[in-house]
């Protein structure tokens, strides 16, 4: 690709450089060699505008700065642009140029994870090459990779798509978050589709109210979705209307999907341990359903995957049809085992308020003995949220464990102090190995256990430093030593 390929993105026009190759694109000054366009994009901590003199003398092809930012005596083209940040994901969109020719993405505050892997898994028994790509890494046939963001930067996203692409993968289906979304890491994606599963609080260390929040969750229908394109919504949300209305007014083709969706709707449905029956009616006909997963979330992630994978060209049989062998994503109410009495252990990520109130009130219509919770919060985030999750644990849990979870730079102590204050009678264990195996040993016949807030992941940052640690490796041990 030459320079003036990136013509209608960056202003290259009469540039000197403009027929020389571009080697690259990246917004990180280390990673810049000879031929690679740096982007100056201007962080919370730092402003790229500072790094472009280190990225002109390892090579850079030009350097991409925001319009009126004082980049001078480079000896390199300056590039201005209103929007870097725009500008870096479509430049790197054009250069990695291959994408699954099926794009969809899902946005919301619970359940994103869940909807890209059951969509994929979708896709799959349809017979598709099918990829997903979210906060649980990257699935995709001969590949599965753990990763740590939700939505990926703009160059690392597009070119693995292009890796995705050029290995055979037809269909993709990825996270959206507001902070992806905000920053335009998604513009770019050839969307064919998008899904709104609901919207609580979260991320209130970077919008500064619920309504900022929700604008930055509808940049999915209302700028990166083509018009006449397909918007899944689920439709029991109180923040159901104004997502539908937004994308009404975009233009799109809304299809609702729940008790009160008119795509998908959910007629009836009956809790058991391990497993849900569902009649939903699409189309006029009825079908029932066997969904090998707990918990009420469930079936409204299922649905908005169906109605993506139906809404993208899977016939409606085959779509309801493959809801029955769904695997649940890695860390989302994930039975781990159970007690010799039979008391099951769920590793579930809730970390927000919406998710733990929901994952508590799944496990309650097939809890005969105690509802059990062992959570905390993470440190250098949403402090807000620290007693509404003390609270909602000591309503809805009969018996509350208060841990650590990554403090980060925080005080532990100071963390688990803010969600106790809300939590009267709760337990304080700030070692959240023993917070575990003491919660496990204080299980009975007919008891859950819930151990909330990190699912998935394999590490628990305290200070700057990020140990091995995993839930499910410690409910494991637990429950061995349980037995011997």
């Amino acid at each position: 690709m030459k320079l003036r390929d990136l013509a209608g993105v960056l202003p290259v026009e009469g540039t000197a450089s403009a027929d020389l190759e571009v080697t690259g694109i990246s917004s990180d000054s280390r990673q810049v060699k000879p031929g690679v366009v740096f982007f100056a994009l201007a962080g919370t901590k730092a402003d790229g505008a500072a790094y472009a003199a280190d990225a002109a003398k390892r090579g850079a092809l030009a350097v991409v700065t925001s319009k009126g930012s004082s980049v001078d005596g480079l000896p390199v083209p300056v590039l201005a642009v209103d929007d870097p940040r725009l500008a870096l994901a479509l430049s790197a969109a054009r250069y990695f140029g291959k994408q699954p020719r099926t794009m969809v993405a899902v946005t919301g505050t619970s359940g994103k994870t869940s909807v890209a892997a059951f969509t994929r898994q979708i896709w799959e028994q349809a017979g598709y090459a099918a990829a997903s790509i979210g906060t649980t890494g990257v699935v995709a046939p001969g590949r599965n990779e753990y990763g740590s963001l939700t939505t990926p930067d703009p160059v690392a996203l597009h070119q693995l798509l292009r890796e995705l692409a050029d290995a055979g993968v037809t269909h993709a289906s990825m996270e959206a978050s507001s902070h992806g979304l905000d920053q335009r890491r998604l513009d770019g994606v050839k969307l064919a589709a998008g899904g709104f599963t609901n919207l609580g609080r979260d991320h209130m260390d970077y919008h500064p109210t619920v309504e900022d929040y929700h604008r930055a969750k509808l940049r999915l229908f209302d700028t990166l979705l083509p018009k006449g394109a397909p918007a899944v919504i689920f439709a029991d949300d109180p923040w159901s209307a104004p997502t539908i209305q937004a994308a009404q007014a975009a233009g799109l083709k809304v299809l609702t999907v729940g008790r009160h969706g008119d795509f998908l709707t959910l007629k009836r449905v009956e809790h058991e341990r391990h497993r849900q029956r569902a009649e939903v009616e699409a189309e006029g006909v009825l079908y029932e359903i066997d969904l090998p997963l707990a918990g009420d979330f469930q079936i409204s992630n299922a649905l908005v995957s169906a109605g993506l994978a139906i809404s993208t060209g899977t016939p409606v049989a085959k779509a309801l049809a493959a809801l029955e062998k769904l695997r649940g994503a890695p860390g989302r109410l994930d039975l781990v085992g159970t007690t010799a009495s039979g008391a099951p252990v769920y590793v579930d990520y809730a970390h927000k308020p919406d998710a733990l109130e929901n994952v508590l009130a799944s496990v309650r219509p097939f809890t005969t003995g105690r509802v059990m919770v062992v959570f905390g919060c993470g440190g250098d985030r949403d402090r807000g949220k620290r007693p509404i999750m003390g609270e909602i644990a000591t309503r809805l849990a009969d018996v509350v464990i208060v841990t650590d979870d990554n403090p980060r730079s925080e005080v532990p102590e100071t963390i688990r102090a803010a969600i106790l204050a809300a939590a009267p009678g709760a337990i304080e264990i700030g070692d959240r190995r023993k917070a575990i195996h003491e919660a496990v040993g204080m299980l009975h016949a007919g008891d859950t256990l819930i151990v909330a807030g990190k699912g998935h992941e394999e590490g628990q940052t305290i200070g700057s430093e990020t140990l091995h640690f995993s839930d499910h490796e410690e409910v494991r041990a637990a429950l061995r030593e349980r037995v011997a």
